[in-house]
């Protein structure tokens, strides 16, 4: 695409620039700046607050729901500038990213009145209720049923790896609501509230002591008859909306976060002195390579939203720059970790790390404490696996794209 952005976006991004310096801390943009704990959390308190004032949450939704109706390109200056000034621009990642876009495509006139004012001011919390034991990349072979009772939904079964489910007032579930049709055709998309009886969650306990990621058991749950979304058994399509959304969500700005966690490792191997070591170069290198890959392949999927491209081109560039960057940044931090060495274990004193907000020095608990480093080093083994593992996107790509045989089944029973 031509990388000369439009004047309208141009413009935009000027107004979003004068906005965050105004609305930022004093001394946000110092380089040597740095927040105390307490500075933090008043900031994390007090900033989604500051975001609905200014508008900027769902600014791309239509003025009629509460947005500031952005053009696409608007869009991506916003999400650009508030990567760049390093700022949080969302108010609830399931909430705004995933199932208001969702609600917005496929909802009706009440679910939206109902459910988005919520999601805009920040005030309603979402989890995702997708994964199941033994139904994760073969979604669509998902076990949790729905059973119309009068006016009701009756749900029963189990969920597991449900991010912020422990805290969660409202799940988007994807629920089995006819036995008797193929598996992707019987599916329907429900909007259930975990704040009742019927719905227990339990927190998995991770390797570095946090618990984020909950399994979730429905026994007899109930949520009304008008909480689907998009029509009864229709909720595969729903929910190939949900996933569409958030893998397309960082497609000029995702890149920004590795660039700065190869500025950390590259000055910390010219401190410590394992810039000499010539496969250190090398890899960093790699490294570099990989995020401009990486950054040019983001105007390319931006190009093709802007040229509203369904072709196979398009569901190849998301398939491949999912599993490009995932598997990338597995590989990084045990580049990171090789720069620092024992040093990256250190919980008090040892390095920080750029990689995800989750990765600080407050998330020891459950008498495991971790370093930010070796937080940052786990969750990075996950980034293969969750929104559509490695070996699921290689398939996406033979198959649907190159023409290669399905892979096969193994046999019944086995």
């Amino acid at each position: 695409m031509d990388l000369m952005y439009p004047s309208e976006a141009e413009e935009f991004r000027t107004e979003i620039r004068g906005w965050l310096e105004a609305n930022l801390p004093d001394g946000w943009f110092d380089v040597d700046s740095e927040m105390s704990d307490e500075e933090r959390k008043a900031f994390n308190a007090g900033w989604p607050e500051k975001l609905f004032e200014g508008g900027w949450i769902c600014a791309t939704w239509p003025e009629e729901y509460g947005g500031k109706g952005l053009t696409t390109m608007q869009g991506v200056a916003l999400a650009e500038e508030f990567a760049r000034a390093k700022a949080p621009m969302r108010g609830d990642f399931f909430g705004d990213t995933l199932v208001g876009p969702t609600i917005l495509q496929w909802g009706t006139e009440e679910q939206k009145r109902e459910f988005l004012p919520g999601i805009l001011k920040g005030e309603t919390r979402w989890c995702q209720g997708f994964s199941e034991p033994n139904s994760g990349s073969d979604l669509a072979s998902l076990k949790t049923t729905a059973v119309l009772d009068g006016d009701e939904w009756v749900i029963n079964g189990q969920k597991v790896w449900t991010t912020q489910g422990h805290h969660a007032d409202y799940c988007f579930l994807l629920t089995r609501t006819d036995l008797d049709v193929k598996k992707h055709a019987g599916i329907s998309y429900m909007l259930v509230p975990m704040k009742q009886e019927g719905i227990e969650v339990r927190g998995i306990v991770q390797p570095d002591g946090t618990a984020e990621f909950c399994e979730v058991f429905f026994d007899n749950a109930r949520c009304p008859k008008d909480a689907v979304v998009g029509g009864v058994n229709n909720g595969w399509k729903v929910a190939n909306s949900t996933l569409a959304f958030e893998r397309g969500l960082s497609a000029t700005t995702g890149w920004r976060r590795f660039a700065e966690e190869y500025r950390l490792m590259t000055e910390a191997a010219t401190a410590n002195g394992t810039i000499g070591d010539p496969s250190i170069r090398q890899r960093l290198m790699e490294f570099y390579t990989k995020i401009q890959i990486l950054r040019i392949n983001g105007l390319r999927n931006l190009t093709s939203t802007l040229n509203k491209s369904k072709d196979m081109g398009t569901i190849a560039l998301g398939a491949t720059n999912k599993m490009f960057w995932s598997e990338m940044h597995k590989a990084a931090m045990e580049l990171a970790l090789d720069i620092h060495g024992a040093e990256s274990m250190l919980i008090d004193s040892g390095p920080e790390s750029g990689s995800w907000p989750g990765a600080t020095r407050d998330k020891q608990r459950d008498g495991y404490p971790v370093s930010p480093m070796m937080s940052a080093f786990f969750f990075s083994r996950s980034e293969t696996i969750w929104g559509g593992t490695s070996q699921i996107q290689r398939n996406i790509v033979g198959e649907r794209v190159l023409g290669l045989p399905k892979e096969p089944k193994p046999p019944a029973g086995d």
